[in-house]
């Protein structure tokens, strides 16, 4: 008897075939229109559902139905048993839907072992007594084995170690069947070439509602489908990485990676931005991230571990092809493929496999990812590493986007250190000044500083911040700065700071130099008496910071004018304090006071109190250790100078007798 027969394609399975036997079974159908058109029957909800599920997640299903061919005919009924299976038509993705008329015939019959021959890979009965014997033969064709007999426990010996608790659970623990009295159960069985595919058992009991019943069980092979949602699911993750430098995008990339396609992964990036490298360079691997399946030993802390790039791991990266290295459990590693703590950890683990993938991004290796089996599970196969090189090229995306950020980043840092040049010398004081990138790599910043001399030997020294934390404030920054001292050298000694300011934010309005940006312009001069008239104006900034040689730091807490770039016209304001011999100033950006858990009042006073346990160390130190009160959110620049101390008195002597 020939098997009834449609096909359904699209996003609304619409009806593309049926067969002569599928409109005796189900009456006839209108090619062309979406199923729920085209099988409008108020019993029909059940098939279409069952379609849909078919369609949304790639896995077959086996259905037994029942339907009234008459309504007055009493209980007079045509039974039925149906499967829906994915498959590939001229049009796409669809559905292949197979019946057979069942209502006369019984389930051990001829007509339903074609049907099942149609539907299932294989076949199974488990009697009351828990033996078991295959009806339909599939078994010998899928592991390469003889069938099994006897007991369940003769299968369980081929079913993927993972799965087996799993799988006896819903055999023999009485696992509460579905709404259509339906077991099902998915794991992995080991096939003829060693390798385990995914198959899907459904059964179903023969007499329902009677405790000691036979079961039929019908068996799938669901590899080609589970390995489509398998790779749909990781590549999509793996694109929506959003780590904002390399160590954070590889970190959810192997994440992806773990457990799902290994039991470990670890990736190494080369310090060598030019591949290949000349064969004289010296090129090291890094590790920027790791992460194990449970039940492993933890990573190694990414702290120093690298190795030489040489021998055959070079020519694995210069020839972009993945290698897999079969390992001993507990045995040796393969020398000069990993550093050596992960060679330890290898060991610890029992390791059975480490199969190495170049990193590459438009044809330039980056690095290589190490993935790595242990215990039962399997070393992966042509297909498995197939699906690794497509998830970490997929990787790609997200981490282009960081090279360019990171690009760019280096172009501001270049501009950044080019203009932030040594702080001069100067008679009767020292200078020191610190800049300090934020900890992000997508963090660029705009803050800067400068020292100067007038000729008439007045001291200039300015702080400045740009808003913004991209190439544009970045460039912005060298502008404003480079303004700022033509401004002031061409207005000389005869200039007040806030004259200076003033002019340079009319100049960056009328260029539209920048939209926003603070800074603290000053001017120092020199007296004989050894202390220092320090004058200036403050626009927005925070306030100068003053370490004297005896007592508190405190902050110069004068009231603040406008930002520049905001409302250039209003007069600004200058100040005045004198700074004595061993009195220390600081001039430093928002970075270093600002946090998202404290106020900018907490950050200030906290950074008087650690200036005043410093005071006394060489300035360049005191920079250093005042930067680690940043949080490192947002780039910091600081500059100090400190007045020489007056000397000291010489000891009185005694006049030699001439």
């Amino acid at each position: 008897m020939v098997p009834a027969a449609a096909v359904f394609t699209g996003p609304d399975n619409r009806l593309l075939y049926t067969n002569n036997a599928f409109t005796r079974l189900f009456g006839s159908r209108q090619e062309g229109l979406p199923a729920r058109e085209a099988f409008f029957d108020t019993d029909a909800y059940r098939f279409l559902s069952v379609l849909e599920s078919v369609r949304s997640t790639g896995r077959a299903r086996q259905v037994v139905g029942r339907r009234r061919t008459d309504p007055d005919a009493g209980e007079q009924a045509q039974h039925f048993v149906y499967t829906c299976t994915p498959v590939t038509t001229v049009e796409g993705p669809g559905v292949l839907a197979l019946a057979m008329d069942t209502t006369t015939e019984s389930a051990d019959g001829r007509r339903y072992e074609a049907l099942v021959k149609a539907i299932a890979h294989m076949v199974w009965v488990k009697h009351a007594d828990g033996t078991i014997e295959e009806t339909v033969p599939g078994w010998e064709q899928l592991t390469g084995t003889s069938r099994p007999s006897g007991r369940l426990d003769s299968v369980y010996l081929h079913v993927h170690p993972r799965d087996r608790k799993g799988l006896k659970a819903d055999w023999e623990g009485g696992a509460t069947p579905d709404a259509s009295g339906v077991i099902q159960s998915d794991y992995r069985l080991r096939a003829a070439d060693g390798t385990f595919r995914h198959v899907t058992t459904r059964a179903v009991p023969v007499d329902p509602g009677e405790p000691e019943t036979d079961w039929i069980a019908a068996t799938v092979d669901v590899e080609d489908s589970w390995n489509r949602q398998l790779r749909d699911r990781l590549l999509v993750k793996v694109a929506s990485a959003s780590g904002e430098s390399l160590p954070e995008a590889f970190a959810e990339v192997v994440q992806v990676i773990v457990p799902e396609l290994a039991d470990y992964c670890v990736i190494l990036l080369l310090s060598y931005d030019d591949w290949p490298p000349p064969d004289h360079a010296e090129v090291t691997a890094r590790r920027v991230a790791a992460a194990s399946r449970p039940g492993l030993p933890a990573p190694p802390a990414l702290r120093g571990q690298s190795l030489p790039v040489t021998g055959e791991l070079r020519d694995l990266l210069i020839r972009h092809v993945p290698r897999t290295f079969p390992l001993a459990p507990a045995g040796p590693v393969p020398p000069g493929l990993v550093p050596a703590v992960t060679e330890r950890w290898l060991t610890v683990a029992k390791a059975t496999s480490m199969t190495l993938i170049p990193l590459t991004v438009d044809d330039i290796a980056l690095g290589y990812a190490v993935t790595v089996t242990s215990g039962d599970t399997p070393t992966p196969g042509t297909s498995e590493v197939s699906l690794l090189r497509e998830v970490l090229h997929q990787a790609q995306r997200p981490i282009r986007k960081v090279l360019d950020l990171q690009q760019a980043r280096r172009i501001a840092l270049g501009l950044q250190r080019a203009h932030l040049t040594e702080p001069p010398s100067v008679p009767g004081a020292t200078l020191a000044a610190r800049y300090q990138p934020a900890g992000s790599d997508s963090e660029i910043g705009g803050d800067w500083y400068d020292a100067f001399t007038l000729p008439d030997d007045t001291l200039v020294l300015d702080i400045g911040d740009v808003a913004g934390h991209d190439l544009t404030a970045a460039t912005a920054m060298t502008q404003m700065r480079s303004m700022l001292r033509a401004l002031a050298y061409a207005g000389g000694p005869d200039a007040t700071p806030a004259e200076t300011l003033a002019r340079l934010d009319e100049t960056a309005e009328g260029l539209a130099t920048a939209a926003f940006a603070t800074a603290v312009h000053a001017t120092l001069h020199r007296r004989v008496d050894g202390t220092w008239r320090f004058t200036w104006s403050n626009a927005g900034h925070p306030p100068p910071l003053v370490i004297p040689a005896n007592g508190d730091a405190h902050h110069l807490d004068a009231q603040a004018d406008l930002p520049l770039c905001v409302l250039p016209g209003p007069g600004r304001t200058d100040h005045t304090h004198v700074l004595h011999p061993g009195d220390t100033l600081l001039l430093y950006t928002d970075g270093l006071v600002e946090t998202p858990s404290s106020s900018l009042d907490t950050g200030l006073s906290r950074l008087a109190t650690e200036a005043t346990l410093c005071r006394d160390q060489p300035l360049p130190d005191l920079l250093r250790v005042l930067q680690g009160l940043s949080d490192q959110r947002d780039d910091t620049a600081m500059i100090a100078l400190r007045i020489a101390p007056a000397p000291a008195p010489a000891p009185a002597g005694n006049s030699s007798p001439e």
